[in-house]
């Protein structure tokens, strides 16, 4: 075996997050039918989205799988070498999903989630509608809110958490890191420009979310500024209320690193300043006892794993450099078509 398919082989089952398993998924499919266009049909997807899969997986193996004919697919020999590994892994796939089927039927109860506002609406709950279709007798309760649930005081089951609880008697993990950055959107980009600097920032209109972890001079402290007075340009407290405003036009906001990667049609306004803040999942030591529990914390830990997620890494990386690491994510569930309506206008201003 060529050493390179060896070190992709080893890739794949080692870190299963660097590659897709919806790519390979196609990679088989394509195998079979040699044609990007016979494939797409049998997988119910585009040719563009089929052919920009293995363009995908190619890129993360490092050789190519086929050689495009007019004709159709050939496999390479890397490809050919490689097949066979992956029909393996897809009949272990089918092994672990018969085992994990046959536990679903066991999982049953309601488990409540808190978590803050902005992560549970955007990230948590377009991952929560799989994990529901595969848990069908599981009820989960997600609240979502910018003000810290007590799990000690049984406000909630699990909560994940900007601040990091202080009791002893709670079981804390640190999940990830939550990047933030200044946004705005496309067409008040064109219409105002973008800032290059903070103090250029100051002339701008800003979009400032008011939450429990940050203070009303958080923002003055970041301009450099004793008031805000004639820079805010809206206030509020709601995360969806932000990417509403910042998303029309109202002015520039903070937001998640990832918004423009999932698909949020607005612009990253580099002018030096960016933030984070760690997330905290917390339970009841108690809850280790109940397996239904346990299923959502752990699938909690895979939903923000950063091996998989570069957006909760650590280390800071660039909202314009986040898209092409999240593409799968975008893919899965983006912010097309998910962010907010056009606001309402007066019948008599269309006609104008």
């Amino acid at each position: 075996m060529h050493q390179r398919v060896q070190r992709a082989v080893a890739s794949m089952q080692h870190e299963p997050g660097e590659v897709s398993w919806d790519d390979l998924r196609t990679f088989l499919v394509c195998a079979d039918f040699f044609s990007f266009r016979k494939a797409a049909d049998a997988l119910g997807l585009t040719s563009t989205t089929t052919m920009r899969r293995i363009d995908r997986l190619e890129g993360r193996l490092g050789f190519p799988l086929f050689v495009r004919h007019q004709a159709g697919l050939q496999l390479t020999d890397e490809g050919r070498e490689i097949l066979a590994h992956v029909r393996e892994m897809e009949r272990n796939s089918f092994d672990v999903f018969r085992r994990a089927r046959q536990a679903t039927d066991d999982v049953a109860g309601l488990v409540r989630i808190a978590v803050t506002e902005g992560v549970g609406t955007y990230w948590v709950m377009p991952k929560l509608i799989d994990f529901q279709n595969t848990y069908k007798r599981l009820t989960v309760d997600l609240r979502c809110a910018m003000e810290q649930a007590d799990v000690a005081r049984l406000e909630a089951d699990i909560a994940i958490q900007f601040e990091q609880p202080p009791s002893p008697d709670l079981i804390v993990t640190r999940l990830c890191r939550l990047h933030v950055y200044p946004f705005a959107s496309r067409e008040y980009a064109r219409l105002y420009g973008l800032p290059k600097s903070i103090a250029e920032l100051r002339h701008h209109r800003i979009v400032q979310q008011i939450t429990p972890q940050l203070d009303d001079a958080a923002y003055a402290r970041a301009l450099g500024v004793e008031s805000l007075t004639g820079i805010i340009g809206i206030r509020t407290n709601s995360s969806t209320a932000t990417l509403y405003a910042i998303e029309r036009g109202a002015g520039i906001g903070m937001l998640p690193t990832c918004s423009i990667a999932l698909g949020a049609p607005l612009v990253a306004v580099d002018v030096g300043y960016q933030n984070q803040f760690d997330l905290w999942l917390t339970y009841h030591p108690d809850l280790k006892r109940s397996e239904k529990h346990m299923v959502v914390v752990d699938w909690l830990r895979r939903i923000f794993n950063p091996a998989t997620y570069a957006c909760f890494k650590d280390e800071f990386i660039h909202p314009n450099d986040l898209v092409a690491l999240m593409t799968i994510a975008a893919e899965t569930m983006g912010l097309r078509g998910y962010t907010a309506p056009l606001p309402f206008c007066d019948p008599v201003d269309r006609e104008k």
